[in-house]
């Protein structure tokens, strides 16, 4: 899939995108500066029906972290392309940000944002290469076991748009 877009990566992925969620507080879901898209914290959404709530080392194993953090990605790119009206907008991923809800003893948060960065790779190809970094924190809003942010690089001739 070297030539395709990532909207026809979608496509040949069979990947769709769920419906952009609004936000959980008073924030914007995304804010444009110059050429840079910044995107505020993505739970993950229903994974195999249920939505996850609870601790990565507990509740929930590294495998686990992996499928959420994928799903929350796909959040991600939602509130991309309603930001920006397509995914062939972007010019580039520049940064992911995760926090992960987890026991004191979990390690595996690298693998967990894998999920991410992963999905992130197989829709842009080469343009989804990004910078990264994983926290654990103690607890996170209504219990979810992680959130992702993060920041896209905009294309210069839809930047008018």
């Amino acid at each position: 899939m070297p030539d395709s877009t990532p909207e026809l990566r979608l496509q040949q992925l069979q990947i769709v995108l769920p419906a952009s969620s609004p936000p959980a507080g008073n924030y914007l879901a995304a804010v444009r500066t110059g050429d840079l898209l910044f995107l505020s914290g993505k739970a993950p959404g229903a994974v195999d029906g249920v939505v996850p709530r609870g601790k990565l080392g507990r509740e929930y194993t590294a495998e686990d972290g992996y499928r959420f953090a994928l799903a929350a990605a796909l959040s991600l790119l939602a509130a991309i392309r309603a930001e920006l009206g397509s995914l062939d907008a972007v010019q580039g991923f520049v940064e992911l940000q995760g926090a992960l809800n987890t026991t004191a003893d979990f390690e595996a948060h690298a693998r967990v944002l894998d999920g991410a960065s992963d999905l992130i790779a197989a829709v842009f190809g080469p343009a989804g290469g990004h910078a990264r970094s994983v926290t654990g924190v103690a607890s996170l809003r209504d219990n979810v076991p992680l959130t992702l942010r993060a920041v896209v690089a905009i294309k210069r001739d839809t930047l008018a748009g």
